[in-house]
């Protein structure tokens, strides 16, 4: 049986999942993937197309776009089969932002079944500043030019830094090793100052040439040098390369075997690395 509402939110899928990205990472969410974007990320693998219905996990086809009366429903089945497991719901894409309209009207149904985590590409700060009211935590990009093969949008993501950092959330660069040091270490001076609460995340790229440990590493004592509170997350377990084990045994020899793991630190960027 198909369900159709005239006024709903374009959808790829919903389901459950564990965040591997930003703050939250490790928490289990229910993810309502939105279709449409407004970017081209060269290293992007997520599937944002519209597809004309989407089929749900206890069988059931939804049309798109998805009503708020379906979705919620969907939303409840979760909760329902599993009490207490999911921590947040996590609006993701493509790019949700693109429906800020509808996202005004469904969100605040949403956000009375679990809190609301928005992942965004940091682009649309007017469309942000239409659903701020009803967000928990907003995973906003930094789209750097040298990763992502588009121009660096610096006066938006300066605007929707500037909106975010009262809600709460993080920032994530996502890296690679073609990034240019400049555009990193002006991504993270731009965060410290229009959003000094949020953590500054580090990801490497998904696919692709891996980061080593020793760049990852350089990179992030670059950015702490402008921002107060950077971090690195390597890639998701599933998906863990040798870079990833070699940064993890790295930083395990810094923590048990060194009186100061920043000397180390130090070191390797006097050095070089």
């Amino acid at each position: 049986m198909t369900e159709r509402c005239e006024r709903g939110l374009p959808l790829v899928e919903v389901f459950s999942s564990v965040q591997g990205e930003g703050a939250w990472v490790g928490r289990r969410q229910i993810f309502v993937r939105c279709a449409g974007c407004n970017l081209a990320c060269a290293y992007c693998d997520t599937r944002h197309e519209m597809p004309s219905e989407i089929l749900t996990e206890d069988g059931r086809t939804l049309a798109n776009p998805v009503g708020p009366e379906a979705l919620l429903a969907l939303v409840d089945a979760f909760l329902k089969r599993l009490p207490g497991a999911h921590h947040s719901l996590s609006l993701t894409g493509g790019e949700p932002l693109l429906h800020a309209g509808i996202l005004r009207e469904i969100l605040p149904l949403l956000r009375g079944r679990l809190p609301v985590y928005l992942e965004t590409n940091g682009t649309l700060p007017e469309a942000l500043s239409q659903v701020l009211p009803h967000l928990d935590h907003v995973a906003l990009d930094i789209k750097l030019s040298t990763v992502t093969g588009e121009p660096t949008r610096w006066e938006a993501h300066a605007e929707f830094l500037r909106l975010a950092d009262p809600v709460g959330g993080c920032v994530k660069l996502v890296v690679a090793p073609e990034l240019a040091e400049e555009e990193l270490a002006r991504a993270a001076a731009l965060a410290a100052e229009k959003a000094p609460h949020l953590p500054l995340i580090l990801q490497p790229r998904t696919g692709g040439a891996a980061c080593t440990a020793s760049r990852l590493l350089r990179w992030q004592a670059l950015a702490a040098r402008l921002h107060p509170d950077v971090r690195v997350i390597p890639r998701p377990m599933s998906r863990w390369g040798s870079a990833d084990f070699e940064f993890l045994r790295l930083v395990s020899e810094r923590i048990f075997q060194s009186v100061s793991p920043v000397i180390g630190i130090a070191r390797e960027w006097d050095s070089g690395a």
